[in-house]
């Protein structure tokens, strides 16, 4: 559907500055834009927060935090020829803002985030407060707009965590929308997950496109992994930390998935249950003996049978359940 001006109604116009519809339409709400339409058309003359309230239906109370908001991003000054009291808000908003969002983005050395235990963030920040950051910053500007291509609409939430993530934990912004594009391939989008994510990369010292490219590469393939164990396993919901962790191992040791699927087998088999832990002495078992691959325990359970095959000929004293045991290990 496309959208065009009816022309014909136009009459006396006044202007409406550039930066509301560029960067703050998002930030404001209804009461906001109803009280800034309504001072910009009547800008030279001398009003009420009540002459406001009656013609924009806008509560006398709002009025005032409309104006407030209005005068903290610029598009108003403190002297706007209005009775709506002012208050000393720039500094309230800078002592505010110190600890977590520096008025400045510093340089790596200046704001390196304490490594080990890296903070979540607390400080939630007000709408007001986010939109002179943005007007601020081109490059958290611009770190909304493509972050909005990618999750939607960015809710007050989400817009306090793209700025901590850039401003206390100083990752790039090509970092953080890696990060970002990560989430949303991975369903991982609440603004929590998201921090905890940053936060590990920030201890990682991952902040660059090279290491964040490779830190995706990896959890893509510990997350592909952890799917194909899930379902050879026939799990029906997610493994538990202690199996997550287990998986990691086995990953990190180098088993390829149809060994795991054979250890799985021979577990089932042997105590008719899914146990990670019996699955692990079996491959920890096969491990310490060299073996890499389903051949190579297929050949050693081979060579075996038939080492014992010719004792039971010669002893007849062939044993099965000593060989289930030597074969496994467990």
């Amino acid at each position: 559907m496309e959208y065009k001006v009816n022309s014909g109604i136009w009459g006396t116009m006044f202007g409406v500055p550039c930066i509301v519809a560029d960067n703050l339409l998002k930030l404001a709400d209804e009461s906001q834009i109803k009280v800034l339409l309504y001072l910009l058309r009547y800008s030279e003359i001398k009003l009420t927060a009540e002459e406001i309230s009656l013609n924009t239906g806008v509560s006398t109370d709002k009025v005032t935090d409309a104006v407030l908001f209005w005068q903290q991003v610029n598009v108003l000054s403190q002297e706007i020829t209005t009775t709506v009291p002012s208050a000393p808000v720039k500094h309230e908003i800078k002592q505010k803002l110190q600890p977590a969002v520096p008025a400045v983005n510093p340089q790596p050395e200046q704001m390196a985030p304490p490594l080990g235990n890296t903070p979540l963030k607390t400080t939630q920040l007000h709408p007001s407060e986010i939109a002179e950051i943005v007007c601020s910053d081109e490059n958290i500007a611009e770190l909304f707009k493509i972050s909005e291509t990618l999750l939607g609409p960015l809710n007050p939430s989400m817009q306090n965590t793209l700025i901590w993530m850039y401003n206390y934990l100083n990752l790039k912004k090509e970092v953080i929308l890696i990060l970002i594009s990560f989430c949303v391939e991975s369903n991982k989008t609440n603004p929590k997950i998201i921090e905890k994510i940053a936060s590990d990369w920030a201890e990682k010292e991952i902040n660059t496109l090279e290491t964040a490219t490779a830190e995706v590469e990896h959890l893509n393939s510990a997350r592909n992994f952890s799917n194909e164990i899930k379902s050879i396993f026939e799990l029906r919901q997610n493994p538990t930390t202690n199996q997550q962790k287990l998986i990691f191992k086995w990953q990190n040791d180098g088993f390829p998935i149809d060994m795991i699927h054979l250890a799985y087998e021979k577990t089932v088999e042997q105590i008719n249950k899914v146990s990670f832990e019996y699955i692990n002495k079996i491959l920890d078992s096969w491990k310490a003996s060299g073996y890499t691959s389903v051949s190579d325990v297929k050949k050693a359970e081979d060579d075996f049978r038939k080492k014992k095959t010719s004792e039971s000929v010669a002893s007849d004293g062939y044993d099965p359940d000593k060989y289930k045991i030597l074969i496994n290990n467990v």
